[in-house]
């Protein structure tokens, strides 16, 4: 059993673009794709620097540009990927590119949201001085109620005991004075309190447009970032990724459910590198491939050919002699 996962906003690096734009018909298709995102995608892939890839109306319309380079590489395009995986997630922003993987949006249409929501959390965070620091270790009920005691929202929880707050710069401070024990505190460099109430005027820009776009019912097993279901309808689907802005992502309960589904590989889109670190610690056994550039194409195609429509581990377990 094959998933497809899509990291999120923090995961890109300057000139990762770079050698995917070597492929045929990518570049044309980036000439669209920079179109309706209204951004150079191209330059901010290759050559522009951390700085510049590091704002968040740049760096999510990019992240999941890249993602549909690679499925495009990979499926011979975007449309033909549900029907060679068994199933797809994606952490925050990169719940656009599941959903364009799934065949819930168009690649194009989820360029258009994707890119109104970058810049309408950019400006948000430009509202208040907010920020997000990742709590490292420490035991999970006393971390969570660290974060809730000082006034900050878990904005994400990875697994893995990496669980990320959010919220003012104050609220950060005093509770970097006062850490939970036995919990290393990292101060994330990201533009503001993502996943938390301070993008409230960033989901209705995004609510706005989404209820214009079409959206289709997924055509694999399609996972959420609210509480790691599988989601049947495409206008749920959509109605959640918009509900996301201001709400935690619970990448734990996702990584939970492909355990429970009993996943054998997972292939993480470029940038790669983030959940397939998570997922050795979570799904031990599970190979595990970061999609970093088209020389992981074998590999990715031979795990595809393996796995996809294969019978998951559970059941060859229960189906296995004893």
């Amino acid at each position: 059993m094959l998933v497809i996962v899509a990291p999120g906003q923090g995961a890109q690096v300057p000139g990762f673009l770079a050698p995917w734009l070597e492929l045929p018909g990518l570049p044309e298709r980036f000439d669209t794709w920079s179109e309706v995102a209204g951004l150079d995608l191209v330059r901010y892939g290759t050559t522009a620097d951390a700085d510049e890839i590091r704002d968040t109306a740049i760096a999510q319309p990019l992240l999941v540009a890249a993602g549909f380079a690679a499925a495009t590489a990979l499926f011979d395009g975007v449309g033909d990927a549900p029907g060679s995986i068994d199933a797809a997630a994606g952490h925050s922003v990169g719940e656009f590119t599941a959903a364009g993987i799934a065949g819930v949006l168009t690649p194009e249409d989820a360029l258009r949201l994707v890119a109104e929501r970058g810049r309408g959390m950019a400006a948000a965070a430009a509202l208040a001085d907010t920020g997000m620091t990742a709590v490292l270790g420490g035991d999970r009920e006393q971390v969570l109620a660290a974060i809730d005691a000082a006034g900050l929202t878990p904005a994400n929880d990875n697994g893995g005991g990496q669980i990320v707050a959010a919220g003012t710069a104050a609220q950060l401070a005093a509770f970097a004075e006062a850490p939970p024990e036995r919990a290393r505190l990292r101060p994330l460099s990201v533009a503001g309190a993502f996943h938390t109430v301070h993008m409230a005027p960033a989901l209705e820009r995004v609510r706005r447009l989404a209820e214009s776009t079409p959206a289709a019912d997924p055509r694999t097993l399609l996972l959420s970032n609210r509480d790691g279901s599988a989601v049947a309808g495409g206008r749920d689907y959509l109605d959640r990724m918009v509900a996301q802005i201001t709400s935690p992502v619970r990448w734990d309960a996702c990584t939970a459910t492909l355990a429970d589904l009993g996943v054998t590989a997972l292939i993480e889109l470029p940038p790669a590198g983030t959940l397939t670190g998570l997922a050795k610690r979570a799904l031990r056994g599970v190979e595990l491939l970061a999609f970093k550039s088209p020389e992981d194409l074998d590999r990715a195609r031979q795990l595809v050919k393996e796995h996809a429509g294969a019978p998951p581990a559970s059941a060859t377990a229960e189906g296995s002699p004893s």
